[in-house]
């Protein structure tokens, strides 16, 4: 009996047209990683990240030829400078290589929660398995060589116990005391904390090096609101008496240099800042004081806004790729009409 070869459904479309995009993307930012990387253990992380994303680009065209899709643009060796000079320090890589994996985490899961057919869960099974080993690795180097920042510290609890009070979820009022964080609301500032530092980092090594001025003042301004949430978020740890750990070794050289293409930069940044808004809104969803997912929401909106004006000059310059849709039957039979 022949088994049934289910077509891709709209969902697994979408999960590896988004999972091509972005491997393509890590494949060449890691390919320069590896050209300067001059820590032998955090190389053998980038190597090991590159050729994850090597294997997945194989893997995801042998399954686009066998449904006879048309493969995606993404990105190549042309969005790649490889005489760039060095741009970023040993330990900015393996930060940002662990930020890359935790979001591919989170990326992950969600395919193989949309996927029906198989192959395909089994590809994003494998994939899930693969960012758990890549985060795992560089948490280790990240341990080994003091790099790594811990979130806060709490005194342990000593007993479990029931909110009692509706003021437990106040937190808006400014003539009442607001109650202290809980483990929860101090572990998702701290995560926002981190991730803002990086995108941070990352907007002004861009707004370095791209020769384009509009490009430049949307990095910038991208590093401006990364910052500002970082005091935001930092006060709500300092008003409880909670310090918030900050990296150290975080930084960029002087090198004006672009070593990658402003698309691929362009499409770098609005990916972290999707990345930004699904972690506010999960962080507003899990935080129970009314002023924390207040404070979420808001500067969401703000990201939003954000990356619909990145959109609009990657639109410009041509250079968003569009995802794959269908088709506008409206205008097909309007199409038909005007030929008959």
């Amino acid at each position: 009996m022949t088994e049934h070869h289910a077509r891709l459904t709209s969902a697994e479309i979408a999960s590896i047209w988004t999972a091509y995009m972005n491997d393509s993307m890590s494949k060449c930012i890691l390919r320069y990683f590896l050209k300067d990387v001059e820590d032998q253990e955090i190389r053998s992380i980038i190597q090991f990240a590159y050729d994850l994303s090597s294997s997945h680009i194989e893997q995801l065209t042998h399954l686009y030829q066998e449904e006879q899709l048309p493969l995606p643009t993404g990105f190549t060796s042309e969005d790649v400078n490889m005489d760039a000079p060095r741009l970023y320090t040993d330990s900015l890589m393996l930060d940002f290589i662990g930020h890359l994996s935790r979001l591919s985490l989170v990326t992950y899961g969600g395919f193989v929660s949309m996927s029906a057919r198989k192959d395909i869960r089994a590809y994003f099974l494998e994939g899930l398995t693969e960012a758990s080993n890549l985060y795992d690795m560089g948490a280790d180097v990240s341990l080994s060589k003091g790099l790594f920042v811990r979130p806060p510290y709490i005194a342990y609890p000593t007993k479990s116990d029931f909110v009692d009070s509706k003021k437990y979820l106040s937190g808006l009022n400014p003539f009442t005391n607001k109650r202290p964080l809980n483990a929860l609301e101090i572990a998702y500032l701290y995560m926002n904390i981190k991730t803002n530092l990086m995108g941070s980092k990352i907007a002004l090594s861009f707004a370095q090096t791209s020769s384009r001025e509009n490009i430049q003042k949307w990095m910038l301004r991208g590093k401006d609101i990364s910052n500002k949430h970082v005091q935001i978020f930092t006060k709500a740890l300092i008003d409880n008496d909670i310090q918030s750990p900050m990296p150290s070794d975080l930084s960029i050289t002087d090198s004006t240099t672009p070593p990658f293409s402003d698309k691929l930069t362009m499409f770098l940044m609005s990916f972290l800042s999707a990345a930004g808004m699904g972690n506010y809104a999960t962080a507003a969803a899990a935080s129970q004081r009314s002023d924390l997912a207040m404070n979420y929401e808001r500067l969401s909106l703000e990201i939003g806004q954000y990356a619909k004006d990145g959109a609009d000059i990657m639109i410009s310059n041509e250079w968003l790729e569009q995802p794959p849709g269908t088709m506008d039957k409206e205008q097909l039979a309007k199409n038909k009409n005007q030929n008959s």
